[in-house]
């Protein structure tokens, strides 16, 4: 999977990530903590609880193939498109 950060400049703590792959339906999702997430076999279910397990995260909202994670206070991106591209990884090597 493709996944492209774009930092907002407006607002300080939210970024965007395009995929090239459909996460959702035509719908918004809408997750504030891995509580909300409540399916795994839904692909943005499963995306925002690993983003929660992580850390750091205030907020995720997933439509289509757009991922808007807005970070808690003083928090960076590490590791987020890493998480993102190993959502559809279904065989690793070893």
């Amino acid at each position: 999977m493709q996944v492209h950060e774009k930092v907002s400049v407006a607002v300080p703590g939210v970024v965007r990530y395009e995929t090239n792959r459909p996460l959702s339906g035509m719908g918004h999702r809408y997750y504030h903590s891995a509580a909300d997430a409540l399916s795994m076999d839904d692909p943005a279910d499963e995306l925002a609880k690993r983003l929660f397990e992580r850390g750091g995260i205030r907020s995720v909202h997933v439509q289509g193939s757009v991922v808007t994670v807005e970070l808690a206070e003083g928090q960076g991106t590490e590791g987020i498109i890493e998480i993102i591209e190993s959502l559809f990884t279904y065989y690793v090597e070893g």
